[in-house]
């Protein structure tokens, strides 16, 4: 192999990471651009969070919710909420 070729392969994959980035970003500004027009929405109600379920207040705000709420009334007792079994626990940090 050339060292000419070994040149053009460079730049040809130096030309496909640019395009890349590019892409990326385009691809980055839509997704922020549906983030300001739901802030957009939210400021505008007046909403304090996102209301997943309205059932359990556990469900209803899971970053408002102590680790605990669903286990309020006994630590081994069933979820009689259906919407309990689809939101699963807050993630450690």
């Amino acid at each position: 192999m050339r060292p000419s070729d070994r040149l053009l392969i460079a730049l040809l994959l130096a030309g496909l990471a640019a395009e890349a980035c590019w892409l990326h970003a385009a691809w980055r500004q839509r997704e922020v651009d549906g983030h300001r027009a739901a802030a957009a929405i939210v400021r505008r109600l007046g909403l304090t969070d996102l209301a997943l379920f309205t059932e359990a207040r556990y469900t209803r705000h899971p970053t408002q919710a102590d680790r605990f709420a669903p286990f309020q009334d006994h630590p081994g007792a069933l979820e009689h909420f259906p919407s309990g079994s689809v939101v699963g626990p807050p993630v450690a940090r």
